[in-house]
């Protein structure tokens, strides 16, 4: 049974907007699926459907339309079910760091999940030890590095023991280093994984499939090197075939990055 069916969604904003038209896919265990495409793809809006974030709004409802994750359907009643399997980490960490201290923060989810205070406290130690931020728990979540920050996300969504993780261009404004061990984490964690990015380098070193999402439609799905690779499907889609795939020599991370930092957050 796949961990997660998407059938027939389709959502429109309360303007209209129409963002998802139609859209059906199945992750099963172990895979990791990157979603890309151009900016206004739809892939955002398409991530927060898959723990009940955004409410579904169906061009065609019924018993066969929607989303399910483990066979439970994301609806209103089966929130804290879904939510519990499903740990979302958010483009901006600021839309996810809000607690005092980052280990109230990483206890947050665990206490909601109905823990005590001293098996929140367990886990979320747990947590920031697998994300490599030992030491740091009566630091404020806004006094750390981009990098941390992201890492601390992670923490307080394992600490919660999702069986699968959703990100949101989680590589977005990390330096070259940061980038890598980024990497190097989220490898190193086990289940299945849903990834959005413009990073089509770390599509091509991470994933086991990707789908094209623009328009909010799925326009290719398959292996990464044939959906990378086609230079034709790229450029219909606002897209470019990875450096890597082109022959090219990557950017030296020691003297220029693609992933400047954020003007807000200076430090890596």
């Amino acid at each position: 049974m796949p961990c997660v069916d998407v059938r027939r969604l389709s959502f429109a904003y309360p303007s209209g907007q129409r963002v998802l038209q139609d859209i059906s896919f199945s992750i099963h265990p172990c895979e990791t699926l990157f979603i890309v495409g151009p900016n206004g793809a739809g892939k955002s809006t398409l991530l927060l459907h898959l723990n009940g974030v955004l409410p579904e709004i169906f061009a065609v409802d019924g018993p066969d339309v929607g989303v399910w994750v483990d066979g439970i359907k994301v609806r209103p009643d089966r929130l804290g079910d879904i939510r519990q399997r499903v740990g979302l980490i958010f483009q901006d960490p600021d839309d996810q760091l809000f607690c005092p201290t980052l280990l109230e923060d990483v206890m947050f989810g665990p206490l909601h999940l109905g823990l005590t205070r001293d098996a929140a406290r367990s886990r979320a130690i747990d947590a920031l030890k697998a994300v490599r931020l030992s030491g740091m728990e009566d630091r404020s979540p806004h006094q750390l590095s981009v990098g941390q920050q992201k890492r601390a996300c992670l923490a307080g969504v394992l600490a919660c023991g999702p069986k699968l993780l959703v990100m949101d261009e989680p590589t977005s404004h990390l330096d070259p280093r940061g980038r890598r061990e980024w990497m190097e984490l989220v490898i190193s964690l086990a289940g299945p994984k849903i990834i959005a990015t413009h990073d089509l380098e770390l599509a091509l070193e991470m994933a086991t499939r990707v789908m094209v999402l623009d328009e909010g439609q799925i326009h290719a799905d398959g292996l990464p090197r044939a959906i990378l690779g086609d230079a034709a499907l790229m450029e219909r889609h606002g897209l470019e075939v990875p450096r890597s795939l082109r022959g090219e020599p990557l950017r030296d991370p020691s003297h220029s990055s693609a992933y400047p930092p954020s003007p807000r957050h200076r430090r890596q």
